[in-house]
């Protein structure tokens, strides 16, 4: 048996990557280069070495200080851009090399430009408003004057003196002085005129009133155009107001009034011919600096325009500046200060193509010495690489979200590629809605190009990443479905006509009564005269019940299988022979039994209640089975299957923390002197070595008994719990099954059962809504819930111990996917 499990291939994704932990030792004028093409390669876990050091006390500080500086301009004109409406080239041209100097003087030269045609701008568009508001002023204060002269009454109006205070009552209405002839000249009647924004009017007309104590005339009227803000670009509603006062006082409250709402007061003069004047006046400059901001604004959008082919070229090429600069700044300098040193994990597969790499940066670099770049010993546990693609990468990201696999474990994505999709259509059987999923995969699939490149929300995200997750899920289902023999809880004889029949003619419409089975089972799935029937419930239930302990036992033994993998693979033999074989003797001894009634019970066709056969295993193993008993000597190998799952619980419990204690002793026995050899100050001098960590070594024997007493209560337990949590595929199946059939009898048949045709449609739309927002959105994440949990907690918990850490290489590829 060894010999054979020796002999079989090795598994990509059955174990990590092996890796290595190197160091680099880099002359300082090929260090950038080096860096850089190790960026490329994307292999290379670097470790920090100046993690006690902040960002601001490291090497290549200023460098990055740069990098960020241009980072930030280019933001800048992305948002230019953006805000110009210009789109961005989806195939850029192909752009010779460019130096990080040469793009670090283009931007600044780019960032004045651009800062000073927007500040030029502004000031040509404040300049527009300003007249565009004059002219909206002349239009609507020259009304007011003209109809205040002629219909004062008509076309003022007079605020309600009750909404303010009674102090103002004996003061003289200056709506009664205009009305009467030369009101305007005896007293000094004086008028302010400007624009206001809408939203500001009623609060400022009230303060006017209040600073003039009534002693005013509020007209407004809304203008007939927006005004653009300069600095927002968003249009502004605004009001042309005329304020009618008397005195000097009066004058300074309503300037000072109008500065603190910010309103624009613009002069009005009384003639009617100066007044048509300055308007023409105002029009003429108005269409020249129209075509001074059209001018500038394409000049704008032209250096925009040029500026967008170069900003993906100088995006990438600061991204990979900056994080080369980072990644120099968690190497460590020497002594003499001339060369750079690095530690990190790579792969031991890419070991030659980064010597190769090193050896290319070195000779372009012009160096005239050489990198070194050689292997060391590691305290720490190396980090856990798997090489993906876009099929497994969804299926590792599941196991991943639970715990990343210890270095060298067994992988759980390996078998959970299957497991999973198939557990999840156990639960969502149903060929009708599989095909609805299966349509949706491939439309994701299809699109898989064009979708990659786009921004996608939260869920779409979710669910493209999920593609091929979801492409199993529905094949998976369409096959449980037609085990089940259900299309949208319709059954068809799609594999050959049902194998019952009617007694004779009087039984044509019974379901159970009167039907006998008159020819061979039907071929594939579940005899389609059993929908609808009175015993159609309890055969479903009991199928499916027996089917998903058979289906948890099978996956919770191929978990502890998976457990003796580990252990043979670290050369545990404690494992194998303290946790592997009791833990397969006592789970066997009890639901492996149950799973071998079932099946044999289904073979024979026996009526044997097998509630009552475990029951009664436990309380009374040595009565009588009677009827329930299944096969020859049933009785006398349930006891010894009992006494074997006696036996499993302390030899589970007690051997390993005992013999561990041995181990230790015999390690140490003999070895006082070398151990007290460790001087305290080679201790300080190297606190992460290996000498350190095994002169503090100790081993305490009440917490490896505590801990093995825990794990294996928590097995014991664990195995009656987590077969009755796979019962959850039943209930999940009936509650999917029952739930269509609701929504196919009370909806569409019964809407069908009328002419109106009205009806109808409406039956069919709330058919179809239930259908795709109830069965394949909600029932589609409850199915996945449960199968997440089933793989999580029932099957991983076995073997997988998921304390391990991703590798996370220095790689452009990387860092370009994380910044899109």
């Amino acid at each position: 048996m060894e010999e054979f499990i020796g002999k079989l291939p090795a598994m990509d994704l059955m174990r990590s990557e092996q890796m290595t932990f190197v160091q680099f030792i880099i002359p300082v004028e090929s260090a950038h280069r080096a860096v850089s093409y190790l960026g490329e390669v994307g292999l290379v876990q670097f470790r920090d070495l100046n993690a006690e050091k902040s960002p601001f006390q490291r090497t290549f500080v200023n460098q990055v200080k740069r990098c960020a500086e241009m980072s930030r301009k280019l933001r800048f004109f992305k948002d230019q851009v953006g805000k110009a409406g210009i789109k961005s080239p989806e195939n850029p041209v192909v752009q010779p090399d460019v130096v990080l100097e040469e793009v670090e003087i283009q931007l600044v030269e780019h960032e004045h430009e651009l800062t000073e045609m927007n500040s030029n701008s502004e000031r040509l568009r404040q300049s527009y408003n300003e007249l565009l508001e004059y002219k909206m002023v002349l239009q609507e204060a020259g009304s007011f004057l003209f109809s205040g002269k002629n219909h004062p009454v008509a076309e003022e109006r007079e605020l309600d003196e009750t909404a303010y205070s009674n102090d103002y009552v004996e003061t003289a209405s200056l709506l009664e002085k205009e009305m009467r002839p030369g009101a305007s000249e005896q007293s000094g009647l004086n008028y302010v005129s400007g624009i206001i924004c809408q939203t500001k009017v009623l609060i400022f007309e009230r303060m006017l009133f209040r600073a003039t104590r009534g002693n005013m005339l509020f007209n407004q009227a809304p203008a007939n155009e927006g005004i653009m803000d300069p600095v927002t670009s968003e249009m502004v509603e605004k009001v042309v107001f005329m304020v009618y006062f008397s005195g000097e006082q009066a004058r300074k409250k309503i300037r000072k009034i109008c500065e603190a709402f910010g309103a624009n007061c613009y002069p009005v003069p009384d003639d009617i011919t100066k007044q048509r004047q300055m308007t023409s006046e105002v029009l003429s400059r108005l269409s020249e600096l129209e075509a001074t901001l059209d001018a500038g604004i394409r000049h704008r959008n032209s250096a925009l325009s040029s500026m967008s082919l170069h900003l993906p070229k100088w995006t990438n090429l600061v991204r990979r500046e900056k994080a080369v600069y980072d990644t120099l700044n968690m190497l460590n300098f020497d002594v003499t200060k001339k060369c750079l040193v690095g530690e990190g994990w790579c792969p031991i597969f890419a070991k030659a193509k980064i010597q190769e790499v090193l050896q290319r940066a070195t000779y372009d670099s012009n160096s005239q010495v050489g990198i070194i770049f050689h292997t060391m010993d590691a305290v720490e546990s190396p980090p856990t690489f798997f090489r993906m693609n876009k099929f497994t990468n969804a299926y590792q990201e599941i196991v991943d979200a639970y715990g990343v696999a210890r270095y060298q474990e067994a992988n759980p994505a390996v078998y959970t590629v299957v497991t999973f999709p198939f557990l999840f259509a156990v639960m969502f059987g149903d060929w009708g809605h599989g095909i609805c999923l299966l349509l949706g995969a491939l439309v994701l699939i299809a699109r898989e190009s064009k979708l990659s490149n786009k921004k996608l929300g939260s869920f779409m995200e979710m669910l493209f990443g999920g593609r091929y997750v979801l492409l199993l899920m529905s094949l998976f289902s369409i096959y449980c479905g037609l085990i089940y023999n259900e299309f949208f809880s319709v059954p068809f004889h799609i594999f050959g006509r049902s194998a019952y029949k009617c007694r004779d003619t009087t039984c044509s419409d019974a379901r159970s009564a009167g039907l006998i089975k008159y020819r061979d089972p039907y071929p594939f799935g579940v005899d389609p005269s059993w929908r609808g029937s009175r015993s159609e419930l309890p055969f479903l239930n009991s199928l499916k019940m027996k089917m998903s302990i058979l289906l948890g036992v099978t996956q919770m033994n191929l978990g502890i299988i998976l457990s003796y993998f580990n252990a043979r693979y670290f050369e545990s033999s404690l494992d194998i022979r303290y946790q592997f074989v009791p833990q397969m003797i006592f789970l066997n001894s009890l639901f492996g039994y149950l799973s071998l009634l079932i099946v044999i019970k289904w073979c024979t066709g026996s009526q044997a209640d097998l509630y009552h056969v475990m029951i009664y295993m436990f309380l009374s193993p040595t009565d009588d089975l009677g009827e329930n008993q299944l096969f020859w000597g049933q009785r006398p190998l349930q006891i010894l299957l009992l006494l074997l799952a006696l036996i499993a619980v302390p030899w589970m419990l007690f051997p390993k923390p005992f013999i561990l204690k041995r181990l230790h002793i015999e390690r140490f026995q003999g070895r006082t002197y070398g151990v007290l050899g460790i001087s305290e100050m080679d201790v300080e001098a190297e606190p992460d070595s290996a000498r350190a960590l095994q002169h503090h070594e100790d081993f305490n024997f009440s917490e490896v008994f505590v801990h093995q007493m825990i794990h294996s209560i928590e097995f014991v337990l664990g195995a009656v719990s987590n077969t009755a949590s796979y019962l959850r595929l039943w209930a999940l199946s009936l509650a999917h099954s029952e739930l269509s059939t609701v929504f196919y009898e009370k909806v569409l048949l019964l809407a069908w059962g009328y002419d109106n045709a009205i009806i109808r449609l409406v039956g069919l739309a709330v058919f179809a809504f239930a259908t795709a927002f109830i069965l394949l959105m909600m029932e589609t994440l409850s199915a996945f819930l449960h199968a997440l949990r089933l793989h999580w907690v029932e099957f991983q918990n076995k073997f997988y111990h998921g304390d391990g850490y991703k590798f996370k290489p220095f790689s452009f590829a990387l860092l370009n996917d994380d910044d899109e």
